[in-house]
């Protein structure tokens, strides 16, 4: 039988009352203190759809139970979405209209939310096992989900219209240099470059623009680091799968609702450098840390690495220059364009393609001339594919 997406959403509506009446009546008869597993529940709502006056094919009998059970212990109309592996991004612009990003282009689907209250309903028990809120005080909160699915909520008055919700699903399958060649991000050629680099202890920077892979780039060099070698990773919100035996993990912390108790990249950059690493990994240099990472690269922590957003390697460096200003320090532009020569050496440069192809466009060295200068020096590019040989 065919419903209409409303009539479906009322029988939806109707079976989630009658199973919430059971369990708060157990609740309050003291014969439960929780609600049911998964399976347990599952088995719950099979017992009621099939008791239900409503004639259902089994597919969606089965769609139905699967939908009040995601609404009682999962994320809603969320669910399939998150469970598709295809899909790397959830965009909810308002109840109606939500779209994905699946295969690097981004398309319209199916799901929907019955009404505002519904999708704050969901971005509330998002956020609130994590002990945040978001309300008219709060209205925007960063979170992440059990599998490390990063999340964004904005709500108004910064919003004009309704609640907005943002996902960036966390990858099953970790990034390698292997896998971004099959991808094809990398070529062959670049990945070999880019693992000798890695083992040569090149300080690295990934440079690209918003959604380009940097993340996932910078994921798969860290993974070809040696595994005898201590490495702390800092993240303002952790993504970085590396699987390394000797690796410590560090996550900024945002204030709390009071405004206290943030911890910013940039104080857990300085914390690093007393944990004794061989090399520090920053997920993404935006402010002064970016002070701190070349510090870092130029006293003896060389082989480490960072994504910043830039359209152009020329620009990575520009940018570079001006987050070390940010830091606070009144220094020359000279003393600047020495300590990133002595620093960087690898400047990887990332795009995304109209297709939405996410592919490393080119691959850069730097060189510092006798008057200063410093040189970008071109080693892996659509024009030169073969690796520059002494890296």
């Amino acid at each position: 039988m065919n419903f209409e997406p409303r009539a479906w959403l009322e029988l939806e509506d109707q079976l989630h009352a009658l199973l919430s009446e059971q369990l708060e009546a157990e609740m309050e008869g003291g014969l439960r203190q929780d609600l049911p597993d998964r399976e347990a529940l599952r088995a719950r709502v099979q017992t009621l759809v099939a008791d239900y006056p409503a004639v259902l094919t089994r597919s969606d009998a089965e769609r139905l139970v699967q939908a009040v059970v995601d609404r009682v212990v999962g994320l809603g109309p969320l669910e399939p979405l998150l469970a598709d592996p295809a899909i790397t991004e959830i965009m909810v612009n308002d109840p109606a209209h939500v779209f994905i990003e699946r295969d690097g282009r981004i398309e319209a689907c199916g799901v929907s939310f019955r009404d505002e209250a519904h999708l704050r309903h969901v971005i509330d028990r998002i956020v609130a096992p994590l002990g945040r809120r978001i309300d008219e005080s709060s209205p925007l909160v960063d979170a992440r989900l059990p599998d490390g699915s990063r999340v964004n909520a904005i709500i108004p008055p910064l919003t004009l219209g309704g609640p907005v919700l943002t996902i960036r699903k966390f990858s099953r399958q970790p990034f390698t240099l292997q896998r971004l060649v099959e991808l094809r991000t990398l070529q062959a050629d670049m990945a070999a470059h880019l693992e000798r680099c890695v083992r040569e202890r090149l300080s690295i920077v990934v440079s690209g623009g918003t959604g380009s892979g940097k993340t996932s780039t910078l994921n798969a060099l860290g993974r070809a680091i040696p595994p005898h070698e201590r490495l702390i990773t800092v993240e303002d919100s952790a993504e970085l799968q590396l699987g390394h035996p000797h690796w410590v993990a560090l996550e900024a912390r945002p204030p709390n609702i009071e405004g206290r108790g943030e911890i910013p990249i940039r104080s857990l950059v300085r914390n690093a450098l007393r944990m004794r690493p061989d090399r520090i990994i920053v997920g993404e240099v935006r402010g002064g840390e970016a002070f701190d990472m070349l510090q870092a690269m130029n006293t003896g922590h060389r082989g480490s690495m960072t994504t910043l957003h830039a359209n152009s390697p020329e620009d990575a460096l520009i940018r570079l220059e001006s987050m070390v200003l940010m830091a606070g320090f009144e220094l020359p532009v000279a003393a600047i364009r020495r300590m990133l020569a002595g620093a960087v050496q690898v400047i990887v440069q990332q795009d995304r393609l109209p297709d939405g192809r996410r592919v490393v466009t080119s691959i850069v060295e730097l060189e510092r001339s006798p008057r200063g200068e410093i040189g970008l020096r071109p080693v892996c590019a659509p024009g030169n594919r073969q690796p520059a040989t002494g890296s």
